[in-house]
């Protein structure tokens, strides 16, 4: 039996449509690699005032990209992330390479945009937990990212992220 999503689920390829109509019931909007057309974006925003609007996209560099242009464009995305390690197939990298249990957890642990409190959890504090600049910085921002299901980032998009997400310092330093 399908899972049925209230929602509309951004993807970036056929594939990934092919793959997830396997077991979810939803809409989906394909934006053809990272090149999203206006048309795509009128459609999604008006959209957005009366749906929840799910971005799955790739956890690569286009990916990314994707978001940040939905991000600018429509309020309230709810961002669901696939782990990288889990979504690889013959060398290739993608949603369509996930697995059911990937892509579901990610749609349950999604987390929504603009509404960010400012300061929740500064640059500062990422200073002190040792959460930026070198390799052993990444690898502790990895395991809070994985914890919290928010995807691969660096530490600019880190501190985004778990401010998005209303993550405080002492949820950060239980996982540390």
């Amino acid at each position: 039996m399908k899972k049925i999503i209230d929602g509309i689920i951004v993807v970036e390829g056929k594939s990934d449509v092919t793959f997830l109509s396997e077991f979810l019931d939803a809409e989906f909007v394909v934006t053809n690699g990272s090149e999203i057309s206006q048309k795509t974006i009128d459609y999604l925003q008006k959209s957005s005032e009366k749906r929840a609007i799910f971005v799955l996209t790739d956890p690569d560099f286009p990916g990314k990209k994707i978001r940040d242009e939905l991000d600018q464009k429509i309020p309230n995305l709810k961002h669901c992330f696939v782990r990288k390690e889990m979504s690889v197939k013959k060398n290739k990298v993608g949603v369509a390479e996930s697995t059911k249990e990937e892509v579901l957890n990610a749609l349950e642990n999604y987390i929504q945009t603009n509404n960010i409190i400012k300061g929740i959890v500064t640059h500062s504090d990422l200073t002190n937990l040792g959460l930026e600049g070198d390799e052993a910085a990444k690898r502790k921002r990895q395991i809070v990212c994985d914890t919290f299901h928010l995807g691969h980032c660096n530490a600019k998009t880190f501190l985004k992220r778990i401010n998005y997400a209303k993550l405080s310092l002492d949820d950060i330093k239980k996982c540390l």
